[in-house]
């Protein structure tokens, strides 16, 4: 728990104000968004903590470049809607970045009533959300300024968060844009990959419903790469082709036992309880096994949304195992914080080395190690080190692998022009999204392999850029 900073003598400051949420018992049953989001009291306090800096920081710290001081002034002054639109002159998809994007390691890391360390930083994030739910809740959307129509025919590959960034920012700018997803539902990983507890679906698509009122065109079931590859998009008259087809291949461990039934990767996990609403059979008609004991390996956010499913799902213990310690671990702060309060049992310093099954080849039981930690390895965090004789087993039924996603292959193996880095990764100019492909441009998770959604983005908005530079020469 972190204690506020005590205000200095004969002055009374505001404390950052904590967002409701559901109790941890009730919510770690059910998969309704955890937190309420603020009041309008609660926004309008929070934002009047805000300094409004002559040189906002926030600002370099957001990758999306959002006025972040004016539309918080604007909440200040109970201009709600006006600060809905504030955020959208640079940021298509608000609500969602207002709830998933980590403004505490950017933002919020550069706000300066933090950075001197005598008090807690402004909630950016927070009020992000709280505007953008605003403005959607009374349904006040006016439609931004746009650009002469250039005719000009732009396609995106992915529906994810790089795509929808650069599909809002080009039909801004005039040309005309088709956004072509592979699955049935807009939005990527944003609905196949985060849970309904943390990012409603209906969230999603209001931000891609707001995209379609800007014109942008959306073909869904097309595989780019399958039904129609880059060279074809070309051919039918597309000037530019931006690819924000992210990491969806998963990774497993190679370890014995990853075949048994009950084995699942991640990304099949949540895909089948968010994407096809696996939670709600059998109202939906997907089926998934609702583990008693449930481990999840890996400590990163996909493994705690994990997790925090299986419980969901009724699992009487769930297990996050992961081969360092909490300090190393890479999900955000807020979500091990949930993870922990609603009861999810975290084995640190353990490494799986088999899953044991039985003689029905089902799961029951995985075998680890113990682990300690020895000098940082590249990623500049103490590499963990087996200790000799220190295996034991966990009863559990089921196994979800959460180690990370490989990028999406289809295209760079159709399109024998896009060079791409060992890792399977596109190679593309950091500041542009240009690839070895005249006109084919790419960001996102398939150029930097798994990252953030506001990263996409950024990439997104960057791409968008140059494209508009290319088509107007």
């Amino acid at each position: 728990m972190v204690e506020e900073p005590k205000p200095a003598p004969g002055k009374v400051k505001t404390p950052r104000q904590k967002m409701p949420e559901q109790e941890p018992s009730a919510r770690a049953r059910n998969f309704q968004e955890v937190p309420f989001g603020y009041t309008p009291e609660l926004a309008v306090r929070e934002a009047g903590r805000c300094i409004q800096c002559k040189k906002p920081k926030c600002i370099e710290g957001c990758p999306v470049q959002i006025n972040i001081p004016a539309f918080i002034k604007l909440i200040k002054e109970e201009k709600f809607t006006e600060a809905g639109r504030k955020i959208k002159e640079e940021n298509s998809l608000p609500a969602v970045c207002g709830r998933v994007c980590p403004q505490e390691e950017q933002c919020e890391q550069v706000c300066i009533l933090g950075a001197k360390g005598k008090d807690r930083p402004v909630a950016i994030g927070n009020l992000e959300r709280f505007a953008a739910d605003w403005e959607r809740e009374h349904e006040d959307f006016i439609l931004p300024e746009m650009a002469p129509p250039t005719g000009l025919k732009v396609a995106i590959v992915g529906s994810g968060p790089a795509g929808l960034t650069a599909a809002g920012d080009l039909i801004r700018r005039g040309h005309q844009v088709t956004v072509f997803e592979a699955l049935h539902k807009a939005g990527g990983v944003l609905v196949y990959g985060i849970p309904e507890f943390r990012l409603p679906k209906a969230i999603v698509q209001a931000e891609v419903e707001y995209l379609i009122n800007l014109g942008v065109k959306l073909h869904l079931n097309q595989i780019v790469g399958k039904s129609v590859t880059v060279a074809e998009l070309f051919a039918q008259g597309y000037r530019a082709v931006f690819v924000g087809s992210g990491a969806g291949a998963p990774q497993f461990m190679n370890i014995p036992g990853e075949n048994l039934n009950g084995v699942f990767s991640a990304n099949e996990y949540l895909t089948r309880s968010n994407l096809m609403k696996a939670y709600a059979f059998p109202e939906y008609d997907t089926p998934i096994i609702r583990g008693n004991r449930v481990a999840t390996i890996g400590g990163g956010n996909v493994a705690m949304d994990s997790a925090r499913t299986a419980l969901r799902l009724g699992a009487e213990t769930s297990y996050i195992i992961y081969r360092r310690s909490l300090t190393e671990m890479p999900a955000r702060a807020a979500e091990v914080h949930h993870a922990e309060e609603e009861g999810i049992r975290f084995e640190l310093l353990t490494l799986p080395v088999r899953i044991i099954g039985n003689d029905k080849g089902f799961v029951q039981a995985i075998e680890c190690a113990r682990m300690e930690l020895g000098e940082p390895d590249e990623s500049g965090r103490r590499r963990p080190i087996k200790v000799p004789g220190s295996e034991f087993t966990i009863e559990v039924d089921t196994v979800v692998i959460a180690i990370g996603n490989l990028p999406n292959p289809l295209i760079p193996d159709s399109t024998p022009e896009i060079k791409t880095a060992p890792k399977g990764t596109i190679i593309a100019e950091p500041e542009t999204g240009l690839t070895s492909m005249p006109g084919v441009y790419a960001g996102g998770d398939i150029v930097t392999g798994a990252a953030t959604v506001i990263l996409a983005m950024g990439a997104g908005k960057a791409s968008a850029r140059a494209i508009d530079r290319m088509l107007k020469q």
